[in-house]
């Protein structure tokens, strides 16, 4: 089975989590790396260069066309509309869904925060409006390094992220109710071609109360649109729900905190969020410079 994956440290980690388990089932694997948008472009702030799907695109083409069998991803960044021929064959058990602030001497002296995240950036203003949020982008390793030559006093990064890469760094987890995660946060993914065979093994490693978990946010995520575009964070875990959209300055939000018991009762909320929240996903498009007809 040939598996694509993109060529960063974590990626390759992720994947080989994923090989290692068919290879244990006794399937024969090849890795196959793969550039993105998202990999070779990094001065700029993801949604000036199209958003979530930066990451996944070419990968994407590459199952298509034929090139590789399946792909394996950070959940979070595969858009909410898919192309057709595509399925996610597999979703892992979840890591910690949470975001973690990293600082270089304490939590009372920081003033430049590290992120190019709409929603992180807004949740920080939100906490404390006289912080700085710098824009960040590259890798882990580049991000802690910057951060280490004093560009600034604190990184924000996925929890998840640095469990993976048994990197240890003083800070702190922000809590989930609080700082909402993105979508699908710390989740790992197997996407393939909707081909049975594929299908059939790939299931084996699927964690079946994640995917619920994932799927109601992602319900709840294809109501609000928006993409990285706006500011919006979801979470659930064992049918409770959790789902806010901010306006980019942290100042404005419209939240979500209930049970839910089924994807269509999260659809449901979803639109109910999105009829209240309306006037900031227009807002965060019209600032950011995003046309209409991506809306």
């Amino acid at each position: 089975m040939k598996i694509g994956t993109r060529g960063s440290k974590l990626a390759l980690v992720q994947t080989a989590k994923v090989t290692k388990a068919l290879n244990e089932m006794g399937i024969e694997t090849e890795q196959v790396v793969i550039s993105t948008a998202g990999d070779t472009t990094t001065q700029v702030p993801l949604h000036e260069i199209g958003g979530q799907g930066v990451f996944v695109r070419a990968l994407d083409d590459a199952i298509l066309a034929g090139d590789i069998d399946c792909a394996v991803h950070s959940m979070k960044d595969i858009p909410t509309y898919r192309p057709s021929g595509l399925i996610t064959a597999a979703v892992l058990k979840r890591d910690s869904p949470a975001d973690y602030i990293a600082y270089r001497s304490s939590l009372q002296t920081v003033k430049i925060i590290g992120t190019s995240s709409t929603r992180r950036r807004a949740q920080l203003l939100r906490h404390d409006p006289s912080v700085t949020a710098k824009d960040l982008r590259g890798n882990v390793d580049t991000r802690i390094r910057k951060m280490g030559a004093g560009e600034y006093d604190a990184i924000i990064l996925a929890e998840a992220g640095l469990t993976r890469l048994g990197i240890r760094l003083q800070g702190e987890r922000l809590p989930p109710d609080k700082f909402v995660p993105s979508p699908n946060q710390g989740t790992i993914a197997v996407v393939s071609r909707a081909d049975p065979s594929l299908r059939e093994v790939l299931s084996a490693l699927d964690h079946h109360e994640t995917r619920t978990d994932v799927m109601t946010e992602r319900a709840v995520m294809e109501e609000l649109g928006g993409g990285c575009y706006t500011p919006l964070g979801i979470f659930a875990k064992n049918g409770h729900l959790i789902a806010e959209v901010l306006s980019l300055d942290g100042t404005r939000t419209e939240r979500i905190d209930v049970d839910v018991t089924s994807i269509d009762e999260a659809r449901d909320q979803g639109r109910h969020l999105r009829a209240r929240a309306q006037d900031l996903i227009e807002e965060a498009y019209k600032k950011l410079g995003i046309s209409g007809d991506q809306l």
